[in-house]
Protein backbone atom coordinates (compact mmCIF):
# COMPACT_ATOMS: atom_id res chain seq x y z
CA UNK A 1 0.00 0.00 0.00
CA UNK A 2 1.35 3.44 -0.92
CA UNK A 3 1.82 6.26 1.58
CA UNK A 4 -1.09 8.09 -0.07
CA UNK A 5 -3.33 5.05 0.35
CA UNK A 6 -2.31 4.76 4.01
CA UNK A 7 -3.12 8.41 4.64
CA UNK A 8 -6.48 7.99 2.91
CA UNK A 9 -7.33 5.00 5.05
CA UNK A 10 -6.33 6.82 8.25
CA UNK A 11 -8.45 9.82 7.27
CA UNK A 12 -11.42 7.55 6.59
CA UNK A 13 -11.03 5.75 9.89
CA UNK A 14 -10.73 9.04 11.76
CA UNK A 15 -13.99 10.28 10.24
CA UNK A 16 -15.76 7.12 11.38
CA UNK A 17 -14.30 6.92 14.89
CA UNK A 18 -16.66 6.24 17.79
CA UNK A 19 -15.14 9.08 19.80
CA UNK A 20 -13.92 12.51 18.74
CA UNK A 21 -10.31 13.03 19.71
CA UNK A 22 -11.20 15.33 22.61
CA UNK A 23 -13.26 12.57 24.24
CA UNK A 24 -10.57 9.88 24.02
CA UNK A 25 -9.10 9.11 27.49
CA UNK A 26 -5.97 11.17 28.10
CA UNK A 27 -2.97 8.85 28.14
CA UNK A 28 -0.96 11.37 30.16
CA UNK A 29 -3.19 10.54 33.11
CA UNK A 30 -2.37 6.84 32.70
CA UNK A 31 1.29 6.61 31.68
CA UNK A 32 4.20 7.53 33.94
CA UNK A 33 7.32 9.01 32.38
CA UNK A 34 9.27 6.43 30.33
CA UNK A 35 12.25 4.76 32.00
CA UNK A 36 15.21 7.06 32.46
CA UNK A 37 18.71 6.22 31.19
CA UNK A 38 20.56 4.15 33.76
CA UNK A 39 17.42 3.18 35.67
CA UNK A 40 16.59 -0.45 36.44
CA UNK A 41 13.48 -0.15 34.28
CA UNK A 42 15.62 0.98 31.34
CA UNK A 43 17.98 -1.95 31.87
CA UNK A 44 14.93 -4.21 31.69
CA UNK A 45 13.89 -2.57 28.41
CA UNK A 46 17.38 -3.01 26.97
CA UNK A 47 17.50 -6.66 27.98
CA UNK A 48 14.11 -7.26 26.32
CA UNK A 49 15.33 -5.48 23.17
CA UNK A 50 18.43 -7.70 23.03
CA UNK A 51 16.21 -10.77 23.34
CA UNK A 52 14.12 -9.48 20.43
CA UNK A 53 17.16 -8.95 18.18
CA UNK A 54 18.10 -12.58 18.78
CA UNK A 55 14.83 -13.59 17.06
CA UNK A 56 15.67 -11.98 13.69
CA UNK A 57 14.82 -14.39 10.89
CA UNK A 58 12.83 -16.77 13.09
CA UNK A 59 9.12 -17.63 12.64
CA UNK A 60 8.32 -15.21 15.48
CA UNK A 61 10.08 -12.41 13.57
CA UNK A 62 8.08 -13.27 10.45
CA UNK A 63 4.85 -13.13 12.45
CA UNK A 64 5.89 -9.74 13.76
CA UNK A 65 6.15 -8.53 10.16
CA UNK A 66 2.56 -9.62 9.56
CA UNK A 67 1.35 -7.97 12.75
CA UNK A 68 3.05 -4.71 11.77
CA UNK A 69 0.57 -3.93 8.98
CA UNK A 70 -2.24 -1.73 10.30
CA UNK A 71 -3.05 -0.05 7.01
CA UNK A 72 -5.17 -2.56 5.15
CA UNK A 73 -8.59 -3.99 6.04
CA UNK A 74 -6.90 -7.40 6.33
CA UNK A 75 -5.50 -6.34 9.73
CA UNK A 76 -8.58 -7.82 11.39
CA UNK A 77 -7.73 -11.21 9.94
CA UNK A 78 -4.70 -11.47 12.21
CA UNK A 79 -7.17 -12.34 14.99
CA UNK A 80 -8.91 -15.10 13.04
CA UNK A 81 -6.92 -17.96 14.54
CA UNK A 82 -7.58 -16.76 18.07
CA UNK A 83 -11.28 -16.34 17.27
CA UNK A 84 -11.56 -19.75 15.65
CA UNK A 85 -13.09 -18.41 12.44
CA UNK A 86 -12.11 -16.12 9.57
CA UNK A 87 -12.70 -12.43 10.28
CA UNK A 88 -13.06 -10.30 7.16
CA UNK A 89 -15.32 -7.89 5.32
CA UNK A 90 -16.71 -10.83 3.36
CA UNK A 91 -17.32 -13.28 6.19
CA UNK A 92 -18.20 -11.01 9.15
CA UNK A 93 -19.04 -7.52 7.80
CA UNK A 94 -20.57 -6.19 11.02
CA UNK A 95 -17.64 -7.38 13.09
CA UNK A 96 -15.24 -5.95 10.51
CA UNK A 97 -16.99 -2.58 10.77
CA UNK A 98 -16.81 -2.62 14.57
CA UNK A 99 -13.12 -3.45 14.68
CA UNK A 100 -11.94 -0.99 12.04
CA UNK A 101 -14.01 1.81 13.53
CA UNK A 102 -12.53 1.13 16.98
CA UNK A 103 -8.90 0.88 15.92
CA UNK A 104 -8.45 4.59 15.32
CA UNK A 105 -9.65 5.35 18.85
CA UNK A 106 -7.12 2.97 20.37
CA UNK A 107 -4.33 4.30 18.17
CA UNK A 108 -5.02 7.99 18.76
CA UNK A 109 -5.28 7.40 22.51
CA UNK A 110 -1.51 7.04 22.86
CA UNK A 111 -0.56 10.35 21.26
CA UNK A 112 -0.63 12.76 24.21
CA UNK A 113 2.12 10.70 25.86
CA UNK A 114 3.97 10.07 22.57
CA UNK A 115 4.08 13.77 21.79
CA UNK A 116 5.21 14.80 25.27
CA UNK A 117 8.16 12.43 25.56
CA UNK A 118 9.16 11.69 21.93
CA UNK A 119 11.08 8.66 23.14
CA UNK A 120 13.64 7.27 20.66
CA UNK A 121 12.93 3.76 19.43
CA UNK A 122 15.16 0.74 20.07
CA UNK A 123 16.56 0.55 16.52
CA UNK A 124 17.65 4.17 16.85
CA UNK A 125 19.66 3.23 19.94
CA UNK A 126 21.02 -0.23 19.08
CA UNK A 127 21.44 0.13 15.31
CA UNK A 128 19.96 -3.30 14.67
CA UNK A 129 17.47 -4.14 11.87
CA UNK A 130 13.72 -3.75 12.12
CA UNK A 131 11.14 -6.00 10.48
CA UNK A 132 9.76 -2.99 8.57
CA UNK A 133 12.76 -1.11 7.14
CA UNK A 134 10.51 0.83 4.77
CA UNK A 135 8.82 2.46 7.77
CA UNK A 136 11.94 3.52 9.65
CA UNK A 137 12.00 7.12 8.41
CA UNK A 138 8.45 7.65 9.66
CA UNK A 139 9.09 5.83 12.94
CA UNK A 140 12.11 8.01 13.72
CA UNK A 141 9.77 11.02 13.85
CA UNK A 142 7.07 9.29 15.90
CA UNK A 143 7.55 8.82 19.65
CA UNK A 144 8.06 5.27 20.83
CA UNK A 145 6.21 5.54 24.17
CA UNK A 146 3.62 4.12 24.47
CA UNK A 147 3.00 1.79 21.55
CA UNK A 148 -0.02 2.59 19.42
CA UNK A 149 0.19 -0.89 17.86
CA UNK A 150 0.03 -2.39 21.33
CA UNK A 151 -3.01 -0.29 22.24
CA UNK A 152 -4.73 -1.31 19.00
CA UNK A 153 -3.87 -4.98 19.34
CA UNK A 154 -4.81 -5.29 22.99
CA UNK A 155 -7.96 -3.24 22.49
CA UNK A 156 -9.00 -5.40 19.54
CA UNK A 157 -8.47 -8.50 21.65
CA UNK A 158 -10.69 -7.02 24.38
CA UNK A 159 -13.46 -6.21 21.90
CA UNK A 160 -13.32 -9.67 20.36
CA UNK A 161 -13.44 -11.24 23.82
CA UNK A 162 -16.83 -9.55 24.26
CA UNK A 163 -18.01 -10.77 20.87
CA UNK A 164 -16.77 -14.35 21.37
CA UNK A 165 -16.58 -14.78 25.17
CA UNK A 166 -15.81 -18.50 25.04
CA UNK A 167 -12.53 -17.56 23.27
CA UNK A 168 -11.73 -14.66 25.60
CA UNK A 169 -8.41 -16.03 26.85
CA UNK A 170 -7.16 -16.81 23.34
CA UNK A 171 -8.25 -13.42 22.00
CA UNK A 172 -6.74 -11.32 24.79
CA UNK A 173 -3.55 -13.36 24.56
CA UNK A 174 -3.44 -12.69 20.81
CA UNK A 175 -3.90 -8.98 21.45
CA UNK A 176 -0.98 -9.11 23.87
CA UNK A 177 1.19 -10.95 21.32
CA UNK A 178 0.19 -8.46 18.60
CA UNK A 179 1.63 -5.66 20.71
CA UNK A 180 4.73 -7.64 21.66
CA UNK A 181 5.40 -8.06 17.95
CA UNK A 182 6.52 -4.43 18.03
CA UNK A 183 9.25 -5.32 20.52
CA UNK A 184 10.19 -8.30 18.34
CA UNK A 185 10.36 -5.88 15.38
CA UNK A 186 12.92 -3.74 17.28
CA UNK A 187 10.70 -0.66 16.99
CA UNK A 188 9.32 -0.51 20.55
CA UNK A 189 10.67 -1.04 24.04
CA UNK A 190 8.97 -3.49 26.37
CA UNK A 191 7.62 -0.67 28.54
CA UNK A 192 6.13 0.98 25.43
CA UNK A 193 4.17 -2.20 24.76
CA UNK A 194 3.07 -2.61 28.37
CA UNK A 195 1.84 0.97 28.69
CA UNK A 196 -0.04 0.65 25.40
CA UNK A 197 -2.10 -2.08 27.04
CA UNK A 198 -2.90 0.20 29.97
CA UNK A 199 -4.20 2.89 27.63
CA UNK A 200 -6.24 0.35 25.66
CA UNK A 201 -7.98 -0.81 28.83
CA UNK A 202 -9.10 2.72 29.64
CA UNK A 203 -10.28 3.31 26.09
CA UNK A 204 -12.25 0.07 26.15
CA UNK A 205 -14.08 1.18 29.29
CA UNK A 206 -14.93 4.50 27.62
CA UNK A 207 -16.12 2.82 24.45
CA UNK A 208 -18.48 0.58 26.40
CA UNK A 209 -20.27 3.72 27.61
CA UNK A 210 -20.80 4.96 24.04
CA UNK A 211 -24.27 4.06 22.64
CA UNK A 212 -23.08 3.75 19.03
CA UNK A 213 -20.31 1.37 20.06
CA UNK A 214 -22.67 -0.68 22.21
CA UNK A 215 -25.12 -1.01 19.33
CA UNK A 216 -22.44 -2.10 16.87
CA UNK A 217 -20.99 -4.52 19.44
CA UNK A 218 -24.41 -6.12 19.88
CA UNK A 219 -24.85 -6.36 16.11
CA UNK A 220 -21.44 -8.00 15.69
CA UNK A 221 -22.14 -10.45 18.51
CA UNK A 222 -25.46 -11.43 16.92
CA UNK A 223 -23.83 -11.79 13.49
CA UNK A 224 -21.16 -14.14 14.79
CA UNK A 225 -23.60 -16.15 16.91
CA UNK A 226 -25.89 -16.71 13.92
CA UNK A 227 -23.17 -17.63 11.42
CA UNK A 228 -20.41 -19.12 13.52
CA UNK A 229 -21.09 -22.75 12.61
CA UNK A 230 -20.75 -21.97 8.91
CA UNK A 231 -17.83 -19.51 8.99
CA UNK A 232 -14.59 -20.71 7.40
CA UNK A 233 -11.89 -21.88 9.79
CA UNK A 234 -8.38 -20.53 9.04
CA UNK A 235 -5.26 -22.64 8.73
CA UNK A 236 -3.38 -21.72 11.89
CA UNK A 237 -0.42 -24.09 11.84
CA UNK A 238 2.13 -21.42 10.91
CA UNK A 239 0.83 -18.83 13.37
CA UNK A 240 0.51 -21.32 16.21
CA UNK A 241 4.08 -22.45 15.68
CA UNK A 242 5.35 -18.85 15.57
CA UNK A 243 3.53 -17.81 18.73
CA UNK A 244 3.97 -21.08 20.58
CA UNK A 245 0.20 -21.54 20.78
Amino acid sequence: MSDADKEAMIAELRKGSYLPRENVPNSLLLNPAPPAPGAAAMARDEEAAQAAVALIGTPRWEQAKIDADLFTPAVTGTFSCAAGFTISAATTPKLQHLLLKSMMVFGLSTYPTKMKYQRPRPFMENGKPTCTPDQEDVLRKDGSYPSGHSAIGFGTGLILAEVVPDRAAQLVARGRAFGDSRRICNVHWLSDVEEGRVVASAVMARLNAEPAFAADLAAARAEVAAARGSLPVPDCARENAALGS
